[in-house]
């Protein structure tokens, strides 16, 4: 027997999660309404059915909320991009400290003695045009006589008919339009499926993943396009290793600059870098403030990337080891720290979810710690960290849910929270960047 095809319902929405998802509940069932804030009478229609819950599509608010605000972008709620823009950035912050503040209490036990303010950007422009690194989907679509890019939608995995992105760093955020048009022209629009977009602070560049060699008209169409636009273009027919450079051929270096400590790094498009170049500043000098090394300080940064912290701690410690899994990534941040003239601060590979204790670094004398894992956390590290000794962590995170695992076992390990909040990194999103300090308890 087919089920029958879901039919728009009204309900009241009683509270709202940390990713903007309305809740109502019917019939003894929640359902999940993207878009729709606490006290709101709304429509909507059912997209997923589970078995404890559905989720669904926000059609229309019958009666909002004072809370609610106009969405800059018109794409908003069909977009996945961003799952705010209908709540004040203010409000916005207070959902994410929620989230951190229930995280850790209900997932690792743990309180912090102080709560940092958050860290973001209070400007006229702050929370706009932020987003430096981005993969924009790329679909030849005949019914729409056009090629669509953009990101993928919110409840479906079409791409988005945009035509710009208020969330996307200058000049990118108008070029959805143009590349659509450049693509059209393209022999391989069908073979074109992705765009890596990568905007350091004076160049943006874009990477074109190609499922089939460029022809020689095509390559005059994308060339013609970097120069109309400003941008650098390259290839990547096939893995990371297979991207090369199309217009210019030799361009010029992305970088970012950290002007607090006089730094520069460089890194390749397909490099991670934090996407908010502002906060990105912001977020280094609160974490190094927190940390607080002394200039005779031996500091370990782990899960280092570029450097972006190791050099910048290099500049007030006396040592410095940063530590990373990508050997790509550690080629870059040694490049970076000969390029900035740092002696004092040293680079390796190595793969820390997988240590066992026996590391030679391990067994150092470290008199701080710097952790930014990625969403995984860094569960064996901290379960080694008698090994490590450090006498004040600051540990970045990208996930509630792993900080408070691993908050837990810090706390266990006689390490106490000292302080934690949030770092409004991505705004108009859900997701949750944060910091938090934990020092060694005095026996």
């Amino acid at each position: 027997m087919a089920r029958k095809k879901a039919q728009p319902e009204t309900a009241e929405i009683s509270t709202v999660t940390h990713d903007g998802r309305g809740i109502a509940r019917i019939e003894g069932k929640t359902v999940f309404v993207a878009g729709a804030l606490s006290g709101e009478t709304v429509r909507f229609l059912r997209r997923k059915r589970r078995r404890n819950y559905d989720e669904a599509e926000l059609l229309e608010v019958l009666e909002p909320s004072s809370e609610r605000v106009t969405p800059r972008c018109v794409a908003f709620g069909v977009c996945g991009g961003c799952t705010l823009q209908h709540q004040s950035q203010g409000r916005q912050r207070d959902i994410k400290s929620d989230a951190l503040r229930e995280a850790l209490q209900r997932i690792g036990g743990v309180t912090p003695e102080v709560w940092l303010e958050p860290v973001f950007d209070g400007g006229e422009e702050g929370g706009w045009h932020y987003r430096r690194r981005a993969r924009l989907a790329v679909k030849d679509v005949p019914a729409k006589d056009r090629v669509l890019v953009g990101f993928r939608e919110r409840h479906v995995p079409y791409v988005t008919d945009m035509h710009r992105c208020e969330v996307l760093a200058r000049p990118v955020d108008s070029l959805l339009d143009p590349l659509s048009e450049l693509v059209a022209k393209l022999s391989i629009r069908a073979r074109l499926p992705q765009i890596e977009v990568a905007i350091g602070d004076e160049q943006a560049r874009l990477v074109f993943r190609v499922l089939e060699e460029p022809t020689a008209a095509d390559r005059q169409h994308f060339e013609a396009f970097a120069a109309a636009h400003g941008v650098t273009v390259a290839m990547q027919p096939g893995g990371l290793d297979t991207v090369y450079d199309l217009y210019p051929v030799e361009p010029p270096p992305l970088f970012y600059t950290l002007p607090e400590y006089d730094i520069e790094l460089q890194f390749e498009a397909t490099d991670f870098v934090q996407v908010n170049a502002d906060i990105n500043r912001r977020m280094v000098q609160h974490a190094l403030t927190l940390l607080a090394p002394e200039p005779g300080d031996r500091v370990l940064d782990l899960f280092c990337g570029i450097g972006n912290f190791s050099l910048p701690l290099a500049r007030l410690a006396g040592e410095v080891l940063g530590i990373e899994g990508e050997q790509r990534q550690v080629a870059r941040a040694t490049a970076n720290a000969r390029r900035n003239g740092l002696d004092n601060v040293n680079f390796l590979a190595a793969d820390l979810d997988a240590i066992d204790g026996k590391e030679p670094w391990l067994k150092k004398q470290w008199q701080r710690l710097l952790l930014d894992p990625a969403r995984s956390g860094a569960l064996a590290v901290v379960q080694r960290i008698d090994k490590i000794k450090p006498q004040r962590i600051v540990y970045v995170s990208c996930h509630p849910a792993t900080l408070a695992r691993d908050a837990a076992e810090l706390c266990a390990r006689g390490y106490r929270l000292s302080a934690a909040g949030i770092i409004d990194m991505f705004p108009h999103t859900s997701h949750v960047e944060s910091i938090a300090v934990f020092d060694k308890i005095k026996k």
